[in-house]
């Protein structure tokens, strides 16, 4: 949603003329229609931005600086024509819980949207292999296992990202719908591993298909990894991804 709460969030240039390196600007209003310029960390930023394509051929996950007079701005790698969708994702200071607000953004240009890639079990991404091991059950908390590897070795040196062993996006391909979800455990507490796997816990409210993105550190860098996932009725699993390899390029940013 763009308001919810009284919250809401005004993109200030919300039609892009050319694609490329653009300069995103907006703000986040409070309920008495000032811009919010308190907020309460979150895995340790005060505001997380995602910005996808409409048809999820592309990821951003970045973190915009906050002015004095409660504009933020990032600059955002646009590079191909076509409807995008940002998600806000914050916490005003002292409330009980935060918000997710989504905005939609249109860089000008002749479109051909991308069929979604097909349902796979495995990506390779920078030199990394990931697998995943569970599967997506409507309604459901269903529990994922991320595996990264690289060289065909397992990666037993991950290190902590934004305060966690990995972030994991997922969004429902109709219309976006979106869920961020944070690993079992904490990197800092003597019990989790640094890897290979990465365990969440995700509950989705249909089925369908969702595109999965996982954000890991290994090596000083980060890095993503992406899926298409099918969810499941309860007590019929038969809709799991099959067990193909999806090979992309690093397009994230963070």
């Amino acid at each position: 949603m763009v308001s919810q709460d009284g919250y809401s969030l005004q993109v200030l240039d919300d039609l892009v003329e050319a694609p490329g390196r653009t300069q995103l600007r907006f703000r986040v209003t409070d309920p008495t229609g000032a811009p919010l310029t308190s907020y309460d960390e979150s895995h340790g930023k005060d505001l997380h931005l995602i910005a996808v394509r409409r048809d999820l051929g592309a990821f951003q996950h970045v973190h915009p600086r906050l002015g004095a007079n409660g504009t933020w701005s990032i600059p955002l790698d646009l590079d191909a024509p076509g409807e995008y969708r940002i998600f806000a994702d914050f916490r005003p200071a002292a409330a009980e819980s935060g918000y997710t607000l989504g905005h939609d953004l249109s860089v000008a240009g002749s479109y051909r949207p991308r069929p979604l890639p097909a349902t796979s079990r495995t990506a390779r991404v920078d030199g990394y292999q990931v697998r995943l091991d569970g599967d997506l059950v409507a309604g459901e908390t269903s529990r994922l296992r991320l595996s990264v590897t690289q060289g065909g070795r397992p990666v037993t040196d991950l290190q902590p990202y934004l305060g966690a062993s990995g972030h994991l996006v997922a969004l429902r391909e109709d219309d976006l719908a979106y869920l961020h979800v944070h690993p079992d455990g904490d990197p800092s507490d003597g019990r989790t591993a640094a890897g290979p796997t990465i365990t969440f816990d995700a509950e989705v409210p249909s089925t369908g298909d969702f595109r999965l993105f996982l954000d890991f550190r290994h090596a000083g860098r980060v890095h993503t990894a992406a899926f298409t996932v099918s969810a499941s009725r309860p007590g019929n699993p038969g809709t799991a991804p099959a067990p193909t390899e999806e090979t992309h390029d690093d397009a994230a940013h963070h």
